[in-house]
């Protein structure tokens, strides 16, 4: 493999997606099968309109058989839970968030193709699992989770670390941030915004002083499959533009392509959360070092784009 191999060196490589029905999974999958891939979709209830197996990722039984039958080289793990306010179930966080990495692990052990050069295993992570770490959020510094959702995560990451040195196996968690766009969950920021605009409403919002990294979900996509590609080494990696922007100007910004009048943004009307992160930018280097490249999509193109496709649009 040369030092940064493209998306296109997926063609023909049999993958496995878990979450690939979700926000981020969607476009983890999508993008797999545009570059060529054999991808296969590991959900509860599958479908008819794509490359699915039935497993419950809470039971490694059902994952070890349907690792026998794909036999992936690689493994993209994006299904995770509490990202949804109603999803608070504790046992069931750690369950889905960490429990399940070593279940994968242990499959794409047993099923490995020798062939394969890249990761076994990619893992979606979370900004939230750094909490309160504040400053510059770097892969080795402070990891201090304030939520359930942050804690469980965490656990997550490092028992793919833990597991994959184990195991003699290729493991990588792409540590995502403020992930927005087509096919994001109703009540985040850029759904409400589009909701207010369709509706003529105002909307209200916190202050919006607190600062956040918003990656394009197609960029962080990317950058899952660009890790995949890397070279053995760093098991934890940040995915973010490098870009700080406050919760309010992206507000303004979505508004004014979305056409709301400013005087329909509340601002401050909704407390600011006492577990809200407060960091400086985040590092790069590692993701920059193994891929040659950073998401580059800004916040304005973002937003047209997702606008374009139509964020609600269940088909994407």
């Amino acid at each position: 493999m040369s030092a940064y191999p493209a998306i296109s060196a997926y063609k023909g490589v049999r993958v496995a997606v878990t979450g690939g029905t979700g926000f981020i999974g969607r476009w983890v999958a999508r993008k797999l099968m545009e570059a060529g891939a054999e991808t296969w979709l590991v959900i509860r209830n599958p479908s008819t309109t794509a490359q699915t197996i039935a497993a419950t990722l809470t039971d490694p039984f059902a994952i070890e058989r349907a690792f026998a039958a794909i036999r992936p080289a690689i493994t993209f793990n994006v299904a995770g839970y509490g990202v949804d306010p109603a999803e608070r179930d504790p046992a069931l966080s750690f369950r889905i968030n960490a429990d399940l990495i070593a279940s994968l692990c242990q499959a794409a052990a047993r099923w490995r193709d020798p062939a394969w050069q890249g990761r076994h295993l990619v893992h979606a992570g979370s900004a939230a699992e750094y909490g309160n770490a504040g400053g510059i959020l770097e892969e080795d510094g402070p990891a201090i989770p304030t939520t359930l959702y942050g804690r469980s995560k965490l656990q997550g990451s490092r028992l793919l670390a833990e597991r994959c040195a184990a195991l003699e196996i290729r493991g990588i968690t792409a540590r995502l941030f403020t992930v927005y766009g087509p096919g994001e969950r109703p009540g985040r920021l850029l759904p409400s915004l589009i909701a207010a605009s369709r509706a003529g409403q105002p909307l209200d919002l916190t202050a919006g002083l607190q600062r956040r990294d918003f990656c394009y979900v197609e960029d962080a996509a990317e950058a899952m499959l660009r890790l995949g590609l890397a070279p053995a080494g760093e098991s934890i990696v940040n995915v973010a533009t490098g870009l700080l922007t406050p919760i309010r100007t992206f507000a303004e910004t979505a508004a004014a392509i979305l056409g709301i009048p400013p005087a329909h943004l509340r601002f401050g009307a909704v407390p600011t959360r006492s577990d809200e992160m407060e960091h400086q930018p985040i590092s790069l280097k590692r993701l920059q070092r193994l891929t040659g490249w950073t998401p580059p999509t800004d916040t304005e193109a973002g937003v047209r784009r997702s606008v374009e496709i139509g964020l609600l649009d269940s088909d994407v």
